[in-house]
């Protein structure tokens, strides 16, 4: 029911997928799969649940045995966060994968999506990257747990190869929905860039934080490769049919625009889209933050058929649509 949950159900429903829907609704709205039925046509079966859960995870299974593959998007999310709380970010991202599998193994369900992150790349030595950078150390907990499930993952692959894992290196998702009905809701003060800028627009907030102006960049800024939700949610789908009927594998892809820009660069678009002026304020750098990151995508272009459709402007038009339609997120 989170963000890139919520786009990627409508995906999978508009191309004819059954779904089941688990969340505990930590940081996401039961409000979110609503407007995804009203949206599709189509109904979801939600199930308010913990994947820490054991019981909750079995039920699940149980109650849907015609469920053959698993996407999973659960875990906390907020690199500065995970500095200042990594036994919570352990405990749930990788307690709660093992619960999750524990219960997948029970079921005789062997195919696995997983939200990766392009922060499994630490400090990259060049960019753009590609899939064949190695590993890096992460710079955050949270970065770790994302690194370490896909160890988990590859070694459950590994100990029985008739398990296909996909891995999927997201760059920066923002944006939303054309219809303005559904978006990033974050709970309390956004960490990523994009709700931030739009709760600025809206008056939520009254500046933007620019966190370190002194990044080797062109304007001194973090540059990050965004994309939007949408062409994230299309990459899940494009996943799920390449590993349709195959016989076991790990497969990883980056899910990237493979284009940089600046968070000045995304201020500037976003006040284009918004036709107001975004006020910010420089503030110390963030713990384990880089200078740059952004992808080479042309693995999942080969091989997912896959390509980002949608630009910079294009994002923040959609962010600021669902953002004034929605001034307060789902309970607006």
């Amino acid at each position: 029911a989170g963000y890139i949950g919520s786009h990627t159900v409508l995906e999978l429903l508009e191309k004819g997928y059954d779904v089941v829907v688990f969340d505990n609704l930590s940081n996401s709205c039961e409000e979110a799969i609503k407007r995804v039925e009203k949206l599709s046509g189509k109904s979801v079966k939600f199930y308010k649940a913990d994947m820490l859960d054991r019981d909750a995870m079995n039920k699940i299974f149980d109650e849907n045995p015609d469920i053959t593959a698993l996407i999973h998007f659960a875990g906390l999310k907020a690199v500065g966060e995970s500095v200042a709380k990594p036994i919570e970010y352990y405990k749930n991202n990788l307690g709660g994968t093992i619960t999750l599998l524990e219960a997948m193994k029970a079921h005789n369900v062997k195919n696995i999506i997983f939200s990766s992150s392009a922060t499994v790349y630490g400090t990259p030595e060049s960019v753009p990257i590609s899939e064949t950078c190695p590993k890096g150390v992460c710079t955050n907990p949270y970065g770790w747990t994302k690194s370490m499930i896909e160890q988990i993952l590859t070694d459950v692959h590994t100990a029985d190869n008739s398990w296909n894992v996909v891995l999927l290196r997201y760059f920066n998702p923002i944006g939303a929905h054309s219809s303005g009905m559904i978006g990033e809701d974050p709970q309390g003060i956004p960490n990523n860039l994009v709700p931030y800028i739009a709760q600025v627009a809206v008056g939520r907030l009254d500046h933007l934080n620019v966190f370190g102006n002194d990044y080797k960049t062109h304007d001194g800024t973090g540059v990050r490769d965004y994309i939007h939700v949408c062409d994230l949610a299309a990459g899940h789908v494009k996943a799920l049919e390449k590993i349709d009927g195959a016989n076991g594998g790990v497969l990883i892809y980056n899910l990237g625009t493979g284009i940089g820009y600046s968070v000045l660069d995304v201020v500037k678009a976003y006040e284009k889209a918004c036709g107001k002026e975004i006020p910010y304020v420089i503030c110390p750098r963030r713990a384990g933050d880089i200078d740059e990151s952004y992808s080479d995508p042309s693995l999942a272009e080969k091989e997912l058929h896959w390509k980002a459709k949608y630009g910079i402007d294009e994002m923040c038009c959609d962010s600021w649509n669902w953002q004034k339609n929605n001034p307060n997120g789902y309970k607006s």
